[in-house]
């Protein structure tokens, strides 16, 4: 038999969520990776204004609330049905995009970012679920290695996309994000056919209820609570990737270079990429994640599945540790990308490794009450993630920040920020003042005030981790599990 017969054994409704997957991902990582971006910019280019510290209690909020209100969701879902809960979610989300960029105080922003989590919390739940229920025994492995290829596709594709128009104004990435989802809401109405539920006779209240508890159930496992306390550290440093990444590239970064030496080989793509501008976007950069995943991901699942699961969490979290470091740590481009590659390849051999660990350690008639408590430490270490994106972040590479230290140091008189007076003109200003070009200030900057040296924070973030993960399987994990 042929081994592409088994492409034939999935029904229509396993393609249409792989479809619907791709375009929802390209909606919420075209939005989600510049959003850091979009939430510091200075506000002539139609971005917030916020600081640091501002961008991480919105991003580190929401984000922590789209991981934990699937507890909720899922249940809502089960109750009344796949397809209604899908509009309801892509409704939210374009509700969301559009309501985003029209308010411009920090409240409303915080409120509009945590309405579009709602709506993603609505939708991750049943996407996965319907990926389960369509496949079987023999084909959830190839089909869920589909999933995932949709995830990092639309990963991928997304930013680059929003890279390329995010010189038209920042309002072209959010419209860019809403015609994805109102693909996906006419995707669903003409193709998703309802995927077989058990008949629910609980209330909805009473279902979210018996979620909480059985989440509960698996708490109790103090080994295994503690297990998601140490993973809940990782995510922290993970998450740097959407939270202080492409903020860093932006500010220290010298794309300039970069786009000149692809010029020199792939003019097309360099113009494509940079466009006017002579620079590669930190959006374009932070894409490659996904790009990489999709290239590599087969061949590191491949390798690492010899190790043990807990080892290959270890040693993944370990390279990518070693990944932060390069990202961070560099003005080169072509370091920073290099940086991005052992990062992936960290992420590629630890992530998956994860949901399998799980899968593995639950009792075999708890296992989805324990695959649907993984995903708390991942809302913990967005809201750890968050938190080191703010002031931790901002009193040691935040660019600005940095800035008004040497322009109070040296006692120059330059306007306060406001409405009038943006953050370009405050660089501006200063650079004149101080008789730098904006390169020669970025660099002034790098070498008198060490903001590289972020990258001690977050590597030291993930090997902690890892020691932990050693700790915790030498001494606490009993050795059946090991």
């Amino acid at each position: 038999m042929s081994k592409l017969s088994i492409f034939k054994k999935y029904p229509s409704v396993f393609w249409v969520a792989n479809i619907i997957e791709l375009f929802e991902r390209y909606a919420w990582y075209g939005f989600y990776m510049g959003f850091g971006l979009f939430l510091v910019g200075s506000k002539e280019t139609g971005a917030m204004g916020f600081s640091p510290e501002q961008k991480g209690i919105i991003m580190g909020t929401g984000s922590m609330l789209l991981y934990f209100l699937p507890i909720i969701t899922g249940a809502i879902a089960d109750r009344i049905g796949y397809k209604r809960v899908l509009f309801l979610a892509f409704t939210i989300y374009m509700s969301g995009f559009y309501m985003i960029q029209q308010f411009h105080s920090f409240n409303m922003v915080f409120l509009s970012f945590i309405w579009i989590c709602v709506g993603g919390a609505f939708f991750k739940p049943i996407i996965s679920a319907t990926i389960s229920k369509s496949t079987t025994e023999e084909t959830s492995s190839i089909g869920f290695g589909i999933f995932y290829m949709m995830v990092n596709i639309g990963g991928w594709i997304g930013p680059s996309v929003a890279g390329i128009v995010l010189g038209k104004g920042w309002n072209f990435v959010f419209i860019l994000s809403i015609v994805a989802i109102a693909v996906n809401f006419l995707i669903t109405l003409l193709f998703f056919k309802e995927p077989h539920r058990e008949k629910q006779t609980d209330g909805v209240l009473a279902s979210v209820t018996t979620a909480f508890k059985n989440i509960f159930t698996t708490l109790v496992n103090w080994r295994y609570t503690m297990f998601l306390l140490i993973m809940a550290i990782f995510w922290s440093a993970f998450n740097q990737l959407y939270y202080t990444f492409p903020n860093f590239i932006d500010d220290w970064v010298n794309t300039a270079s970069l786009y000149q030496d692809i010029h020199s080989i792939f003019p097309g793509l360099a113009n494509l990429l940079g466009g006017n501008t002579g620079t590669i976007s930190a959006l374009n950069i932070s894409s490659m994640d996904s790009f990489y995943i999709i290239v590599f991901q087969i061949a590191v699942s491949a390798f690492v599945m010899r190790f043990r699961p807990l080892n290959a969490m270890m040693g993944g979290i370990f390279v990518l540790a070693a990944g932060l470091g390069l990202m961070f740590a560099f003005q080169s481009g072509w370091v920073v990308l290099l940086g991005m590659l052992v990062f992936s390849l960290g992420e590629m051999g630890s992530s998956p490794k994860y949901t399998e660990y799980v899968g593995n350690i639950a009792p075999a008639d708890k296992k989805a009450l324990y695959m649907g408590s993984s995903f708390l430490p991942i809302a913990l270490g967005h809201q750890i993630a968050g938190f080191l994106s703010g002031a931790p972040y901002e009193k040691i590479a935040d660019k600005l920040f940095l800035l008004k230290a040497e322009v109070a140091k040296r006692g120059l008189k330059i306007p306060e920020i406001g409405d009038t007076f943006t953050k370009t003109d405050y660089f501006k200003e200063a650079a004149r003042q101080m008789n730098y070009t904006q390169q020669q200030l970025t660099d002034f900057l790098w070498v008198s005030y060490h903001p590289q040296s972020i990258w001690i924070i977050f590597s030291s973030i993930a090997i902690s981790a890892v020691v932990l993960l050693f700790l915790y399987d030498r001494f606490i994990l009993p050795k059946k599990h090991s």
